[in-house]
Order: C-alpha cells, then sequence, then structure tokens
C-alpha cells in the first residue's frame, strides 16, 4: 500500500523546474558591467611570538574564494580584484585562522600583513556557514568555531563531550560514550554532523545510546552553526549544524620534501584517560602530498563524588590516510578512514531482559526516576553490563577547480562512501546489529563577484541502505533516497549585505514489508528558503537579521519504529503516516570582533507546525513507558551571549558565555531534555608563553518539565586551563593542563536519559602535550 499526500512526482519535478529557471535567471542577470580598473593586496604572515615569517601558509581572499600560499619569506599577494571590501585569512596547520579587512579601489593597491598567533582574543573563521571562507563576524548565520588547541584541551573520544559548553550547545548523552551534541535545545534528527562538509553516515543521531565516530584529536577545527541549515545542508539540518573539519580539506599541498603536522600525547585522572594521536601532510613535488593521520583514546570507569559510574568506559581507535594534489587551479584529494570504538551503556541492563513484575517497578522508575536517584551514600547498583561496538568505514574523494576567470570561480565536487555497523553486546553476546551504507554526493559552484552580487548553488543527494538485526530491530530494512538543489546568492552594498536563497529537496523511503505489521512507501518533497541581511553599525560592528522557512521530512525512526527502545528509555510507536515539518523561524544578532574584543549577542524564535515528538500513552509495554511519534503545533525561542573582551592586551582577558532556550508543545507542554540557563565566566592571564585561565560555570534548576521528566538541581563548578607554548622555527610545543570540577561537585546533566542514576564526573584533571611542525 502507498499512500501519497505531498506532492507527486511530477509536481516535484516543477518544483525542481521553476528552481533550475530562477538560478540561470540569476546566472543571465548577474553578468552586469563592472569596474574594469583592478586592484591588489599583498602582505606577510608571521608569528606572533616571535615575529618569524611563515612560509607555505594558505591565504584565502573572501569572499572571491580565491587561494594562495606564502613564499619562503612569508609573503604573498592577490592581483586583478575587482574594487570592493574583503578579509584576507591566512591557515596553518592546527593553528587557529587571523584575518584582516582591506577596502580596494580601482587600479589601488593595499597592504594587509597578518599574525598567527596561539593564545588570546580571536577572530573566527568559518566554512560551513555559507560553503565559504569567511568570520564569523560577518556570518549572517550565527556560528562558533571550536580550534584545534581547544580541541585538544578539552579532548575526550566523545564529540558531546568536548563541545558541551559552547554557547547554545550541550550534549545528549547515555554515558560517556554516547555524548552527541543539541543545538539550541534540538536532539536526533534535526541536528546534522558532518565531516568536511558531507554526512558523517552513522545511526548516531537514532538513538540515546548511539554516538558519532570523530576522531577529535585528529580535527583542525569544528564549526557550529546554531539554527536552521537546512539551505546548504538538508532538511535534517532544521536545528543546526556541527561540522568536523579534518587536515584531509586543506586547501594547500606542503612544498615538495617539506612536511606539517602535529604529535600529541595525553592523560589524565576520574577515568584514567590516556591516549595519543599524530599526523603528517608531506609535500610529493609536482603539487603533490600525501597525507595521513592515526591515535585513539581509553578512558575506565569514571568517577563521580558519590562512586565509579560502572561500565562507563570508553575505547577507540582510527585512522586515515590519503593522496591529493593542489594546483593553482585545480584540486584534488582522495582518502580512506577507519574508526573502531567500543564503549560501555551504564545502567543499560536495568531495562534488560526483565519478568513481568519486574519491568513494571522498572517501567516506574524510568518514567519517575526521583524515586531511583542514585546519590550520596547509596551502594552501586549491580546491573548486567550492556556495550556496543562500532566500526566505521569511508571512502572520500572531493576535488574541483578554483580560481577561474568567468562567472564561475570555482567548482566543489565531493563524492563519499560510508559503511556503518555496531553490535549492541550484552555481556559477550550480540543483541543487535546495525547496518548502515550510505553514499553522498555534492557537488557546489563558486560565483565570481559580479558588481555587487556573489554566491554559490548546487545539488546534493545521498543513497542510504538501513537494516537492524536482533533483539532491539525496531525498523524494517529501509532504503531512503535523496535529492537536492540549492542556491544560496549575497548582494553586498559595502555596509548592508543582503543573502538569499532557496532549496528543494526530496526524500524517498523504501522499506521492506513485514509480516507481522503495515508500513509503508513514503515520498517528502518540500522547499527550504532563507532571507538574511547584515547592517554594518560602525567599524568592525554590525546587526544581524535571518528569517528562515524550513522543512523537515519525518526520520526513519519516527516512521516506521515499532518496539522497546532502551537508547530512549521508551516503547517507541512510530506512524507511517506522520506529516511533514514545517518551521518559520527569525534569528537577530549583534556582532563585534577586533583583536582585542569579539561579542556576539544573538535572539531566536522557531514556530513549528507538525512538531514530531514521542508522545506518552501511559501504558507499559516490556517494562518501559509506551509512546507514540506523534505531531503538534510548538514553539522555541531562547538567546546566546560571548564576550571575549582583552582587559590588557597579550596580558589580560575576560571570556564570558551565556545562554538559554524554552520549548513548548503549543498546548503549554514543555518539550523534554532541554537544556537550563546556562553561563560561563572566566579570566584568562597571559605571560610570554604561559597562559592560565580559572573559569566557573554555572546552570540554574530545571524545572520546566516534560510529564515523564524530574527536575534538576543547578549548579556551579570550577575548572582551571592551563598552558605553556614554546615557538621555534617551523615548531611549536604546547603543554596543557585542564583541571575540572575543582570542587568534587555533585552535578547532573538534564539532558542525560540517565541523569537520576549517573552523574557528571567529580574533581580530575587532564594533561596534553602537543608538537605542531610545518
Amino acid at each position: 500500500m502507498h499512500i501519497h499526500i505531498h506532492p507527486d512526482g511530477g509536481r516535484a519535478s516543477a518544483l525542481v523546474s521553476r528552481l533550475l529557471f530562477i538560478l540561470i535567471f540569476v546566472t543571465a542577470t548577474s553578468a552586469i558591467a563592472f569596474a574594469q580598473n583592478t586592484a591588489t593586496v599583498r602582505g606577510t604572515v608571521t608569528f606572533q611570538a616571535n615575529g618569524e615569517s611563515v612560509s607555505g601558509a594558505t591565504v584565502i581572499l573572501s569572499p572571491t574564494g580565491r587561494i594562495t600560499q606564502t613564499d619562503e619569506n612569508g609573503a604573498y599577494e592577490f592581483t586583478g580584484i575587482p574594487a570592493g571590501r574583503y578579509e584576507v585569512i591566512a591557515r596553518l596547520t592546527r593553528f587557529p585562522d587571523t584575518v584582516s579587512r582591506v577596502d580596494l579601489t580601482g587600479g589601488g593597491e593595499a597592504t594587509a600583513d597578518l599574525s598567527l598567533r596561539l593564545t588570546g582574543v580571536r577572530e573566527e573563521v568559518t566554512v560551513t556557514a555559507s560553503s565559504a571562507n569567511e568570520s564569523t563576524v560577518n556570518a549572517i548565520r550565527p556560528t562558533e568555531v571550536v580550534d584545534a588547541i581547544e580541541l585538544t584541551e578539552r579532548a575526550h573520544p566523545s564529540l558531546g563531550e568536548v563541545l558541551e559548553y559552547q554557547p547554545g550547545i550541550a550534549k545528549r548523552s547515555f554515558g560517556p560514550g554516547t555524548a552527541r551534541p543539541v543545538i539550541r535545545g534540538f536532539d536526533g534528527d534535526r541536528v546534522l554532523v558532518l565531516t568536511d562538509s558531507l554526512p558523517i553516515s552513522s545511526v548516531g543521531s537514532q538513538s540515546g545510546d548511539h554516538g558519532e565516530p570523530v576522531d577529535v584529536l585528529a580535527l583542525e577545527r569544528v564549526e557550529l552553526v546554531r539554527g536552521p541549515g537546512t539551505l546548504l545542508y538538508g532538511s535534517n539540518a532544521i536545528g543546526g549544524v556541527v561540522n568536523a573539519i579534518t587536515s584531509a580539506g586543506s586547501e594547500t599541498a606542503p612544498a615538495a620534501r617539506q612536511a606539517r603536522g602535529y604529535l600529541t600525547f595525553l592523560g589524565g585522572s576520574a577515568n584514567r584517560q590516556r591516549g595519543g594521536s599524530a599526523g603528517f601532510d608531506l609535500g610529493l613535488g609536482g603539487n603533490f602530498h600525501l597525507f595521513a593521520n592515526g591515535g585513539g583514546q581509553r578512558t575506565s570507569d569514571y568517577e563521580t563524588p558519590i562512586g565509579r559510574i560502572q561500565n562507563s568506559s570508553v575505547r577507540s581507535y582510527n585512522g586515515t590516510a590519503g593522496l591529493g594534489y593542489s594546483g593553482e587551479r585545480g584540486f584534488f584529494r582522495a582518502s580512506g578512514t577507519y574508526d573502531n570504538r567500543l564503549y560501555g551503556v551504564p545502567f543499560a541492563g536495568l531495562f534488560e531482559g526483565e519478568e513481568e513484575e519486574e519491568a513494571e517497578a522498572t517501567a516506574l522508575r524510568a518514567s519517575q526516576p526521583r524515586i531511583g536517584r542514585l546519590g550520596e551514600g547509596d551502594d552501586p547498583i549491580d546491573v548486567a553490563q550492556i556495550a556496543l561496538q562500532m566500526r566505521r568505514q569511508n571512502l572520500r574523494f572531493s576535488g574541483g577547480f578554483r580560481n577561474l576567470d568567468s562567472f564561475i570561480s570555482g567548482i566543489n565536487l565531493f563524492v563519499d562512501y560510508t559503511d556503518y555497523r555496531h553490535q549492541e553486546l550484552e555481556g559477550s553476546e550480540v543483541g543487535t546489529t546495525f547496518n548502515n551504507d550510505q553514499f553522498n554526493y555534492r557537488t557546489v559552484f563558486e560565483q565570481n563577484r559580479r558588481g555587487r552580487l556573489t554566491g554559490r548553488f548546487g545539488v546534493s543527494g545521498f543513497s542510504r541502505d538501513f537494516e537492524a538485526l536482533g533483539a532491539e530491530a525496531l525498523a524494517p530494512p529501509t532504503t531512503q533516497n535523496n535529492f537536492a538543489v540549492f542556491a544560496l546568492e549575497e548582494l553586498n552594498f559595502e555596509r548592508t549585505v543582503l543573502q538569499f536563497g532557496g532549496r528543494v529537496e526530496t526524500n524517498r523511503y523504501r522499506p521492506e514489508q513485514l509480516l507481522e505489521r503495515q508500513v509503508f512507501d513514503r515520498n517528502f518533497t518540500g522547499f527550504s528558503g532563507s532571507v538574511g541581511v547584515r547592517f554594518g553599525l560602525f567599524d568592525n560592528a554590525s546587526l544581524v537579521g535571518n528569517f528562515t522557512h524550513s522543512y523537515r521530512a519525518p526520520a526513519l525512526e519516527e516512521l516506521y519504529n515499532f518496539g522497546p527502545h532502551i537508547g530512549t528509555l521508551t516503547f517507541e510507536i512510530g506512524d507511517s503516516n506522520l506529516t511533514r515539518e514545517r518551521s518559520n523561524g527569525a534569528d537577530f544578532g549583534f556582532r563585534y570582533g577586533t583583536q582585542r574584543v569579539r561579542l556576539e549577542a544573538n535572539a531566536f524564535y522557531y514556530d513549528f507546525d507538525n512538531f514530531v515528538f514521542l508522545a506518552p500513552t501511559g501504558n507499559i509495554e516490556d517494562g518501559l513507558p509506551e509512546a507514540n511519534y506523534a505531531q503538534d503545533d510548538a514553539r522555541f525561542y531562547g538567546s546566546e551571549i560571548g564576550l571575549n573582551f582583552g582587559l590588557v592586551p597579550n596580558r589580560l582577558n575576560v571570556n564570558s558565555s551565556f545562554d538559554f532556550v524554552n520549548a513548548r508543545i503549543k498546548d503549554g507542554t514543555p518539550l523534554p531534555r532541554i537544556p537550563p540557563v546556562r553561563g560561563r565566566f572566566g579570566v584568562e592571564f597571559l605571560a610570554g608563553g604561559f597562559r592560565i585561565e580559572p573559569e566557573a560555570i554555572f546552570a540554574s534548576d530545571q524545572d520546566d518539565l516534560f510529564p515523564t521528566e524530574t527536575r534538576t538541581a543547578g549548579y556551579t563548578i570550577f575548572n582551571l586551563r592551563g598552558s605553556y607554548t614554546i615557538p621555534q622555527d617551523r615548531f611549536a610545543h604546547v603543554f596543557t593542563v585542564n583541571a575540572f570540577n575543582l570542587g568534587d561537585r555533585l552535578y547532573r546533566n538534564h539532558v542525560s536519559f540517565i541523569k537520576d542514576l549517573a552523574p557528571e564526573i567529580g574533581r580530575g584533571v587532564r594533561v596534553v602535550y602537543t608538537m605542531r611542525f610545518f
């Protein structure tokens, strides 16, 4: 039986045809006359710590997309540039980017010298927000960048553990190995995790006990887009995007017989963390280069103020290797990645294999956890150990053209194939096996600036083959095919910038028919669009506003799941008749960025039609509360503020942030697992290569509760981070100490599925050594 409640194939084709017509019209009308006189910008790149010139650094001219490298004296030059305002970005492996702005007039010249530094207030650069390199101050969409230095300081096998407490970012977890980012209260399928701008193709979004296979130690940076990223990346980015940028995404190659890379070792207490990672990028000559990285981490069961949390250990190891070519106008990179993980799922055994009477008691404990909250003086609970063994294999090719002297300035092509599998282990027995094979593709055409207009357009899609076998095989084997066309254009009036775009996307689900219940094929086609504006108030300050209309097709698990699901502590009942989810939203923000001050303040409101959520029925099935995937209208609103201020330049900085979100169904019922109001305040002291930063993290009580939730008390924890950097010619040594939860405070994460049984980690310290060579 087939149900079609959305546009059929003919109407979908009509929508695509209309968007293609719009793209052709924009292309034709954008080729207007512009000034024949062009300008030149040149400069040098140096290290701030010792003033030494940096050879082989990548220099990017935004928004043109033109790329070059510094010579042996650290010098670079761009010629033939139309008049206008530009950003010059300097990038070096494992260093934070640095930015300089220039105003060019026809026939003129400008100098932009850039200085790379590891510490202090830094301006950040993102490629995720608009698919082009730009500073976060100028990005119209709210964006945060976490660089390699901070990622190493906060190192953990789980991506969610590392990103927690970034403005607007919390972590969902079922123990440390499963932690996944939550953006503005959005979780699961509404947060899209990418590596180098392509989906990671795991099943991390489908369950609270599934993690994401990302090697944090090998990353160059993580870019976080808060709010809908549906326009460029897909309908399931309605809450936000997490883009993990690796060294395989490097724009340039080292010179022949030269190498750049890193070596990292770490160790910690409270969970006996230990691990390391190393990587290199070696120039082979003729613009070819060979790159590779690999490493691993292990943690034991972690300690809390009330004792050790059993079965919370994590083990991961991974590696990537590839070959690339980086010419003046053409480039490609081909690589393979292997990731293997094993982590415990604490307390999952409480809900496995129970008899009827025991199931009733456990269900009561799950739905009213205050009865079973584990506190000081309680004995540890002895339960069967459930673990998850994960394996991800990936082959990837990216390539294209750049620095083209035509309407199109560059073409970027990405394709990859992922073979993902994880097995849920009950002791030594395999309970359930999940297989997810996925082929992704994406092509983006970058437009040269013509007068005031620039932008990009493209196509993307994937083909997915999902299968679950065993005790927790909730959904039938299903194939999913996705295809989309998109465009994002920008009109630059110097102090005012207008950004607008649209995306048409289709998703087709084909489940295998089951004997025990009926499931339906589903087709969804929808449109997402946005209009954004940035008003320049004065130098380095601007107001931004975004209006977004976003569409999301229901996820596979929302349509087809049926059965007891330990990862969400519910007996889930999917609905093959779910309709599309739509939202209209607005973001408003203020940005200010200099070498001394970086301030970003955002407020948002999203209104949802047919928001999909798990609605409890009041029944108990297989020892778990029964819940249907249902739809209702909902709304989200909130705010984030981040301030980095240099009280004494290069000596004393203040770093602070604040965020909150309120999310409810329109009848007034709060949605589940929404983060509380949070804040962070730190003071950073700098002296030569030394840096020390004491910080306090605050969270309020969360008593805005879904019917099956319990209140989570607020907390204040104190941390102390410090580092010592030794810069040398073509080397940098960084020694880092991170002492966390200094007061050994007992506190709980409201977004955790097992918060009432497993509090957060107690007092501990992490020590990291990193060497960077370039």
